[in-house]
C-alpha cells in the first residue's frame, strides 16, 4: 500500500521556522520525483517546490525562492522529503501537501499521483 505521511505542521509567529516531513513507501520511491503543494482556504492548491529523485535538481515557486528548501533522503523502502520554511510570512499559511510524480518540473497537480493527507501550517503576524 502507498503511503505518504506529512508531519510537522503548527503554528509559528510571521519571521519563524518550520520544518515538514513527508515519509514516502508502499512502492520504489526512490526513483520518484517528489514535490511539495500547499492550498489555502478558498484558494487553488499550488506547488511550493520539487526535488527529483536523485535529488539533485530542485524547483521552487517564486513566492518561496530563498526562504524554504527542499531536500531527501532515501533509505531501503522508504524515501522521507523535507522542507524547510524559513522567514515564514502569514501569507505561508496552509495546508501542506507532499506528492508523487514521474513527470520532473512539474508543478500541475494532475501530473502528481500519490497524495499524503496534509499537515497545516499557520504563521501568526
Amino acid at each position: 500500500q502507498v503511503q505518504l505521511i506529512e508531519s510537522g505542521g503548527g503554528l509559528v509567529q510571521a519571521g519563524g521556522s518550520l520544518r515538514l516531513s513527508c515519509a514516502a513507501s508502499g512502492r520504489t520511491f526512490s526513483t520518484v520525483n517528489m514535490g511539495w503543494f500547499r492550498q489555502a482556504p478558498g484558494k487553488e492548491r499550488e506547488f511550493v517546490a520539487g526535488i527529483s529523485w536523485s535529488g539533485g535538481r530542485t524547483l521552487y515557486a517564486d513566492s518561496v525562492k530563498g526562504r524554504f528548501t527542499i531536500s531527501r533522503d532515501a533509505a531501503k523502502n522508504m524515501v522521507t522529503v523535507y522542507l524547510q520554511m524559513n522567514s515564514l510570512k502569514p501569507e505561508d499559511t496552509a495546508v501542506y501537501y507532499c506528492a508523487a510524480t514521474a513527470t520532473w518540473r512539474t508543478i500541475t497537480t494532475l501530473d502528481y499521483n500519490y497524495w499524503g493527507q496534509g499537515t497545516q501550517v499557520t504563521v501568526s503576524s
